[in-house]
């Protein structure tokens, strides 16, 4: 067995982010791709007659969704950044020039102003700067609202994506098990009826998936420190949590009647 290698000590000036030589302080997006893919193909090796793997598929195109950087929302965003970073450049010109005019044009003679005409141009020349300040940082402010309502939006469909999940769960009764099987309501559609432990995988899988709703909704809080994603990312992870203790219950429950 290898023995762990520590990881180099960092200097007192480095930022908060994880170190370069760490693998474990970042969720790594392709990782959950790729564990939500895996999921699937074992959901429809064992289910191929339900819908439970199509719902998979639909968590599958979330994480693309998150992950990649198209879409019109992405290019959206991406324009304003580049239009509000043209504005803030604009408005530092307009007012750079203005003051440099002013400088010059006092330069050129200094004694147009006298003493008392100095106050009304420091409050004209602090007005401007107050006045550019509140115009940069509306600017810069565009994008960061931007994606903000982009991330709200894609966190709201996992939301109703995890209410699907719960949906598909909620008819496995284990109090309505017989001793042998159990027809729940797919039955009525012609699907094969479950066992106990088919009931079981069944559940483990939903408990599973939705896990991965949770853990595609922590993607969003890697990069940001925004207080309305954050707390909207906790929400989703409280959510789920609730709802696969739920389904935990149940498993509990068909383990104790089956024992």
């Amino acid at each position: 067995m290898r023995s762990p290698r520590p990881l180099p000590a960092r200097p007192d000036d480095h930022d908060d982010g994880p170190p370069p030589e760490s693998r474990y302080q970042h969720l790594d997006d392709q990782a959950v791709r790729a564990s939500a893919a895996a999921l699937q193909r074992r959901i429809y090796s064992r289910f191929p007659q339900r819908s439970l793997w199509e719902v998979c598929g639909e968590l599958i195109a979330l994480v693309d969704e998150v992950t990649e950087g198209g879409g019109i929302s992405r290019r959206r965003i991406r324009t304003a950044r580049t239009l509000s970073r043209l504005g803030v450049l604009v408005v530092l010109l307009v007012f750079g020039t203005a003051i440099t005019l002013a400088a010059l044009s006092i330069w050129a003679d200094p004694d147009a102003l006298g003493p008392v005409d100095w106050l009304p141009l420091l409050e004209t020349v602090v007005n401007d700067l107050v006045f550019a300040g509140i115009a940069i940082f509306f600017l810069l402010a565009v994008p960061q609202r931007l994606e903000r309502a982009r991330v709200l939006r894609v966190v709201h469909r996992l939301r109703s994506l995890a209410h699907v999940i719960d949906m598909h769960q909620l008819v496995k009764v284990p109090e309505r098990l017989p001793a042998a099987r159990v027809y729940t309501e797919d039955a009525r559609e012609d699907e094969l009826a479950l066992t106990r432990a088919q009931m079981t995988q069944y559940l483990d899988y939903c408990t599973e998936m939705l896990s991965l709703v949770g853990k595609t909704a922590a993607l969003f809080a890697e990069d940001t420190t925004d207080a309305d994603v954050l707390d909207a990312v906790e929400g989703i992870e409280a959510l789920t949590s609730d709802m696969a203790r739920k389904v935990w219950q149940k498993i509990a429950i068909i383990q104790e009647q089956g024992g």
